[in-house]
């Protein structure tokens, strides 16, 4: 509403300023016309600008910037050389003309890398501890990331790059029950988040180039900020190690945590299903962690005392081997 008031008031304007300027040539009804157009035009132009960014518009005006330093440098140079003023003169315009196109081109296209280079690009506050956390779509999916930001063993400010959101739209709106459910319980974390007064969470509007796919944009934008990674996808993980990126994975962070067993260690456990070898039974302790028993599968559904055998640390958890106590 205040900008649709803004642009009438504009126009309003302009039309008075061009009613005052025809009117020193006896034009008064023309000046009107021709202000209004004017204005007209430029709120036109405004609309269509509309998707251009404050890092967009930063680095095209650094890089005209340039363009112009440029121009007046190699002028400068060639008026060591006795080609008259007047051919001075056209030089200085064409080098200007060609160092601002290229330098503003350039600029443009390689903005999301100006924030390097450029201090005013990058708007990073100090106030922040231990930096930015950017949120990937599995750890916003898994939810746990309330619970462990608020415990304070993971610090900094949240934040949620805009092609995520995107990600979570796309399967939130997907014909697959499945994608579907995991997309509608991502945004209503995202929303429990964002509601959270204790969670301090952006989101990120920067653009990234269209042809990279979520994971690479994630990367890439991680290094451009400085940030590390939250997630839960192990590939995601790897590929951003492998780079340089820091990584917080849930799942490590829940695996690190996980109760220590010993082998001869004895539990008690409630063994639930069959396993997968002949006579196994499958137990889980209080964790998670999966318990298989050997010589159990007549017992499932009972509390039996057990002993550990072995434990296999994989990629994917921890897995207890276990044998029966005979009493």
């Amino acid at each position: 509403m205040t900008l649709s008031f803004i642009r009438i008031f504009f126009l309003i304007i302009s039309g008075i300023v061009g009613y005052q300027i025809g009117d020193v040539g006896h034009q008064a009804i023309a000046g009107v016309v021709v202000g209004a157009f004017c204005g007209l035009l430029l709120i036109m132009i405004e609309v269509s600008l509309r998707g251009v960014s404050v890092r967009g518009l930063s680095s095209m005006v650094f890089g005209l910037l340039l363009g112009v330093f440029m121009a007046n440098l190699v002028a400068d140079i060639l008026n060591l050389l006795p080609l008259g003023e007047f051919l001075h003169s056209i030089l200085r315009v064409i080098f200007t003309l060609i160092f601002s196109y290229l330098g503003a081109v350039m600029a443009l296209r390689g903005k999301d890398e100006f924030n390097i280079i450029i201090p005013y690009v990058r708007f990073k506050r100090q106030d922040i501890k231990d930096g930015v956390i950017l949120l990937d779509t599995s750890a916003i999916i898994d939810g746990r990331i309330i619970d462990i930001y608020k415990t304070n063993f993971l610090t900094g400010r949240l934040v949620v790059p805009r092609f995520v959101l995107n990600e979570l739209q796309k399967l939130s709106d997907s014909e697959d029950g499945i994608k579907r459910q995991r997309g509608r319980r991502g945004m209503e974390i995202l929303r429990t988040i964002q509601n959270d007064a204790v969670m301090d969470i952006r989101v990120q509007e920067d653009e990234m180039p269209m042809e990279l796919d979520v994971d690479s944009k994630l990367i890439r934008l991680a290094k451009l900020m400085e940030a590390r990674i939250c997630t839960t996808d192990f590939n995601l993980n790897r590929i951003a190690t492998i780079q340089g990126v820091d990584i917080l994975n849930i799942n490590e962070l829940v695996n690190a945590v996980k109760a220590v067993v010993f082998p001869g260690e004895a539990m008690e456990v409630r063994l639930l299903k069959e396993g997968k070898e002949l006579e196994q039974a499958v137990a889980f302790m209080d964790d998670g962690t999966m318990i298989i028993v050997s010589d159990g599968k007549k017992l499932i559904g009972q509390k039996v005392k057990v002993s550990v055998s072995s434990v296999l640390q994989t990629q994917a958890g921890r897995m207890i081997f276990a044998k029966m106590i005979k009493e």
